[in-house]
Protein backbone atom coordinates (compact mmCIF):
# COMPACT_ATOMS: atom_id res chain seq x y z
CA UNK A 1 0.00 0.00 0.00
CA UNK A 2 0.92 3.27 -0.87
CA UNK A 3 2.22 5.62 1.86
CA UNK A 4 0.31 8.43 3.36
CA UNK A 5 0.75 12.00 3.07
CA UNK A 6 2.37 13.77 6.26
CA UNK A 7 0.99 17.22 6.69
CA UNK A 8 3.47 17.56 9.13
CA UNK A 9 6.33 16.90 6.74
CA UNK A 10 4.67 19.27 4.68
CA UNK A 11 4.63 22.02 7.15
CA UNK A 12 8.10 21.44 7.84
CA UNK A 13 9.14 21.73 4.30
CA UNK A 14 7.03 25.02 3.99
CA UNK A 15 9.53 26.08 6.69
CA UNK A 16 12.43 25.19 5.18
CA UNK A 17 11.50 26.71 1.70
CA UNK A 18 10.62 29.71 3.71
CA UNK A 19 13.70 30.16 5.35
CA UNK A 20 15.50 29.44 2.26
CA UNK A 21 13.54 32.79 0.75
CA UNK A 22 14.95 34.60 3.82
CA UNK A 23 18.26 33.60 3.59
CA UNK A 24 17.81 34.60 -0.89
CA UNK A 25 16.49 37.68 0.20
CA UNK A 26 19.06 39.14 2.42
CA UNK A 27 22.19 37.75 0.68
CA UNK A 28 20.88 39.00 -2.51
CA UNK A 29 20.17 41.94 -1.67
CA UNK A 30 24.07 42.87 -1.24
CA UNK A 31 25.65 45.64 -3.04
CA UNK A 32 22.73 46.32 -5.49
CA UNK A 33 20.47 49.47 -6.69
CA UNK A 34 17.20 50.26 -4.54
CA UNK A 35 15.26 49.47 -7.94
CA UNK A 36 17.10 46.04 -8.23
CA UNK A 37 16.77 45.30 -4.06
CA UNK A 38 12.62 46.12 -4.85
CA UNK A 39 12.83 43.52 -7.54
CA UNK A 40 14.37 41.08 -5.20
CA UNK A 41 11.89 41.72 -2.65
CA UNK A 42 8.69 40.92 -5.59
CA UNK A 43 10.65 37.71 -6.71
CA UNK A 44 10.42 36.96 -2.90
CA UNK A 45 6.97 37.74 -2.44
CA UNK A 46 6.16 35.60 -5.79
CA UNK A 47 8.14 32.42 -4.69
CA UNK A 48 6.72 33.03 -0.81
CA UNK A 49 3.17 32.80 -2.11
CA UNK A 50 4.16 30.13 -4.55
CA UNK A 51 5.33 27.86 -1.59
CA UNK A 52 2.25 28.90 0.60
CA UNK A 53 -0.06 28.07 -2.03
CA UNK A 54 1.78 24.17 -2.31
CA UNK A 55 1.57 23.76 1.53
CA UNK A 56 -2.26 24.43 1.04
CA UNK A 57 -2.34 22.10 -1.03
CA UNK A 58 -0.65 19.62 0.63
CA UNK A 59 -2.03 19.76 3.72
CA UNK A 60 -5.47 19.05 1.64
CA UNK A 61 -4.16 16.41 0.22
CA UNK A 62 -2.65 15.11 3.29
CA UNK A 63 -6.10 15.30 5.19
CA UNK A 64 -7.87 13.36 2.49
CA UNK A 65 -5.52 11.04 1.78
CA UNK A 66 -5.38 10.16 6.07
CA UNK A 67 -8.93 10.28 6.13
CA UNK A 68 -11.36 9.68 2.78
CA UNK A 69 -14.22 10.58 6.06
CA UNK A 70 -13.44 13.95 6.01
CA UNK A 71 -13.76 14.45 2.70
CA UNK A 72 -17.12 12.69 2.63
CA UNK A 73 -18.51 14.75 5.29
CA UNK A 74 -18.47 18.09 2.55
CA UNK A 75 -19.01 15.61 -0.57
CA UNK A 76 -21.50 13.67 0.88
CA UNK A 77 -19.87 10.54 -1.25
CA UNK A 78 -18.53 7.56 0.15
CA UNK A 79 -15.09 7.23 -0.73
CA UNK A 80 -12.81 4.43 -0.50
CA UNK A 81 -10.56 4.21 2.40
CA UNK A 82 -6.84 3.95 0.72
CA UNK A 83 -6.57 7.13 -2.17
CA UNK A 84 -3.62 7.60 -3.59
CA UNK A 85 -1.73 11.00 -3.50
CA UNK A 86 -2.16 11.83 -6.71
CA UNK A 87 -5.82 11.00 -7.03
CA UNK A 88 -6.52 13.27 -3.92
CA UNK A 89 -4.96 16.11 -5.70
CA UNK A 90 -7.17 15.24 -8.55
CA UNK A 91 -10.22 15.34 -6.60
CA UNK A 92 -9.12 18.72 -5.29
CA UNK A 93 -7.85 20.78 -8.87
CA UNK A 94 -9.09 18.46 -11.42
CA UNK A 95 -7.27 19.38 -14.84
CA UNK A 96 -6.44 22.49 -13.11
CA UNK A 97 -4.34 23.83 -10.42
CA UNK A 98 -4.92 25.09 -6.93
CA UNK A 99 -5.39 28.69 -6.10
CA UNK A 100 -7.56 30.82 -3.51
CA UNK A 101 -8.87 34.44 -3.90
CA UNK A 102 -6.89 36.28 -0.22
CA UNK A 103 -7.21 34.89 3.11
CA UNK A 104 -11.01 34.76 3.04
CA UNK A 105 -11.05 32.83 -0.74
CA UNK A 106 -8.49 30.00 1.46
CA UNK A 107 -11.03 29.66 4.13
CA UNK A 108 -14.15 29.16 1.50
CA UNK A 109 -11.91 26.53 -0.33
CA UNK A 110 -10.47 24.79 2.41
CA UNK A 111 -14.34 24.51 3.29
CA UNK A 112 -14.97 22.65 0.48
CA UNK A 113 -12.83 20.24 1.01
CA UNK A 114 -12.91 19.59 4.95
CA UNK A 115 -15.35 20.55 7.60
CA UNK A 116 -15.52 23.73 9.15
CA UNK A 117 -14.10 22.48 12.15
CA UNK A 118 -10.91 21.19 10.96
CA UNK A 119 -8.04 21.68 12.34
CA UNK A 120 -6.66 23.60 9.30
CA UNK A 121 -9.49 25.44 8.50
CA UNK A 122 -9.36 26.78 12.55
CA UNK A 123 -5.65 27.46 11.78
CA UNK A 124 -6.06 29.53 8.77
CA UNK A 125 -9.08 31.54 10.13
CA UNK A 126 -7.43 32.69 13.21
CA UNK A 127 -6.74 36.54 13.18
CA UNK A 128 -3.35 36.57 14.26
CA UNK A 129 -2.70 35.30 10.65
CA UNK A 130 -5.56 37.49 8.68
CA UNK A 131 -3.22 40.38 8.35
CA UNK A 132 -0.56 38.70 7.09
CA UNK A 133 -2.35 36.50 4.79
CA UNK A 134 -4.02 39.00 3.28
CA UNK A 135 -0.79 40.93 2.85
CA UNK A 136 0.72 37.55 0.82
CA UNK A 137 -2.38 37.54 -1.91
CA UNK A 138 -2.08 41.58 -2.17
CA UNK A 139 1.67 41.84 -2.56
CA UNK A 140 1.66 39.15 -4.56
CA UNK A 141 -0.74 40.07 -7.15
CA UNK A 142 0.64 43.59 -7.36
CA UNK A 143 4.01 41.63 -8.29
CA UNK A 144 2.43 39.54 -10.45
CA UNK A 145 0.29 42.19 -12.33
CA UNK A 146 0.96 45.89 -11.42
CA UNK A 147 -2.62 46.43 -12.22
CA UNK A 148 -5.30 49.07 -10.88
CA UNK A 149 -6.83 46.80 -9.15
CA UNK A 150 -4.22 44.64 -7.26
CA UNK A 151 -2.83 48.23 -6.15
CA UNK A 152 -6.11 49.63 -4.27
CA UNK A 153 -6.03 45.84 -3.05
CA UNK A 154 -2.55 46.35 -1.36
CA UNK A 155 -3.00 49.36 -0.49
CA UNK A 156 -6.14 48.79 1.83
CA UNK A 157 -4.35 45.21 3.02
CA UNK A 158 -1.32 47.71 3.91
CA UNK A 159 -3.54 50.26 4.77
CA UNK A 160 -1.62 52.86 3.45
CA UNK A 161 -2.83 55.53 0.88
CA UNK A 162 -0.29 55.55 -1.59
CA UNK A 163 1.30 51.98 -2.32
CA UNK A 164 5.14 52.31 -4.72
CA UNK A 165 5.66 48.85 -6.00
CA UNK A 166 5.32 45.99 -3.64
CA UNK A 167 9.08 45.36 -3.29
CA UNK A 168 9.42 48.86 -2.23
CA UNK A 169 6.76 48.15 0.69
CA UNK A 170 8.19 44.90 1.60
CA UNK A 171 11.66 45.69 2.13
CA UNK A 172 11.64 48.38 4.86
CA UNK A 173 10.65 47.81 8.32
CA UNK A 174 11.31 43.87 8.21
CA UNK A 175 8.08 43.72 6.50
CA UNK A 176 8.70 41.10 4.19
CA UNK A 177 10.23 39.12 7.17
CA UNK A 178 7.16 39.42 9.39
CA UNK A 179 5.27 37.94 7.06
CA UNK A 180 7.35 34.90 6.40
CA UNK A 181 7.37 34.69 10.12
CA UNK A 182 3.68 34.88 10.53
CA UNK A 183 3.57 31.79 7.91
CA UNK A 184 5.93 30.29 9.53
CA UNK A 185 3.97 30.04 13.24
CA UNK A 186 1.30 28.94 10.75
CA UNK A 187 2.71 26.00 9.83
CA UNK A 188 3.84 25.10 13.17
CA UNK A 189 0.47 25.84 14.29
CA UNK A 190 -0.73 23.06 11.24
CA UNK A 191 1.87 20.82 12.20
CA UNK A 192 1.00 20.52 15.92
CA UNK A 193 -2.70 20.21 15.03
CA UNK A 194 -2.47 17.70 12.80
CA UNK A 195 -2.86 13.89 13.74
CA UNK A 196 -0.90 12.47 10.43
Amino acid sequence: MARKKSVKKSANDFKARAEAITAFTSAATKNLTEQQVSWVYEYGILRLYREFEALMLDVLVGAINNDTATFATRTGITFPKHLTDEVCEFLIIGNGYFDFKGRDGLIQTLKTYVPADHFLVTAVKKEKYKKSLEQLSTLRNLSAHNSAVAKTRAKEAVQQKRMPEAGSWLKKQQRFEDIIGRLKELADEIHAAAPY
